[in-house]
């Protein structure tokens, strides 16, 4: 947007991000699915409440146990393949609580 005013200050639509919940206060979902991904798995983890840095941590820290690729979108890690059991697993022996969905 332009302005001819020399005072305008342009406001961004920026809410503070929330604060990350300690692990036993998370309840996460983990699910398989394979709609709309060319017939390829993939593990995806739901209900994460916290800032997006801790998300992409808890998505890095998820590949590298699992030892494949993956991303955060839309609040959503994403993991390439079926790896529900080793990711609930990998999650509440980290503390969190980790419901299987239904899915795949």
């Amino acid at each position: 947007m332009y302005s001819t005013n020399p005072d305008y200050v342009y406001e961004f639509d920026s809410r503070p991000e929330s604060e990350t919940l300690p692990p036993r206060q998370q309840n996460l979902k983990i699910s398989t699915d394979r709609k709309n991904r060319a017939g390829k798995t993939v593990t995806i983890v739901t209900g994460f409440s916290g800032s997006s840095a801790d998300l992409e941590e808890l998505c890095r820290l998820i590949k590298i146990k699992c030892g494949t690729g993956g991303s955060v979108k839309e609040n959503e890690i994403i993991i390439q393949g079926d790896f529900r059991e080793k990711v609930c697993k990998l999650l509440s022996d980290s503390g969190y609580k980790v419901k299987p969905a239904a899915g795949g």
